[in-house]
């Protein structure tokens, strides 16, 4: 079975990650959806996700997302990931939430609502997802100072807001997003 799973779809700034993970030994105890999971535990977590699955990332960078349409961009990060595990046209998938974007060659998937939740092999995708993007958002906010990416990664916080009225939009914001093209 093959658990996917996806951070930053509403983000206002930073790439979409889709996490695929088929599960290759024994699951670490504590799985859960990553957003009921502390930083602390996350982190906890992975070293244990990571010698127990196979993991595969489909990243949608803001060009992407803005060229193609989130639900386009959704679906190629989606494909990004299956393919990076070599994932099989009749493998079981469990799709945290309730629109499949997988590509129509996968005949066996099943969307769940809080998948993340209810899978603990949705969860490691969820968790592996989670830390993966928010350390790439951290690194970011190195090399895009001002932004405060290390603590809101991206979404659309006051924080955020203000300082986009300072800085301006960068080149890793989405400019199809309305709140930022309110700002263009």
């Amino acid at each position: 079975m093959i658990g996917i799973d996806e951070v930053g779809r509403g983000c206002w700034a930073g790439p979409l990650l889709v996490v695929a993970a088929r599960q290759t030994g024994d699951l670490p105890y504590g799985l859960d959806d990553s957003k009921k999971l502390s930083k602390k535990q996350r982190l906890a977590l992975l070293a244990g996700i990571a010698s127990s699955c196979q993991l595969g990332e489909g990243w949608a960078q803001p060009q992407e997302i803005d060229q193609l349409g989130l639900t386009a961009a959704m679906r190629l990060a989606v494909s990004r990931a299956l393919t990076a595990i070599d994932a099989q046209d009749s493998e079981e998938i469990i799709m945290d939430g309730s629109i499949n974007y997988c590509d129509t060659q996968y005949q066996n998937v099943t969307c769940v609502v809080a998948a993340d939740s209810a899978y603990p092999i949705v969860s490691a995708a969820s968790i592996h997802a989670k830390v993966t993007r928010d350390q790439a958002m951290t690194d970011l906010a190195l090399q895009c100072q001002g932004y405060g990416f290390e603590s809101h990664v991206g979404y659309g916080t006051k924080a955020h807001l203000e300082a986009l009225k300072v800085l301006g939009v960068s080149s890793h914001h989405r400019k199809s997003y309305k709140p930022i093209q309110a700002l263009l």
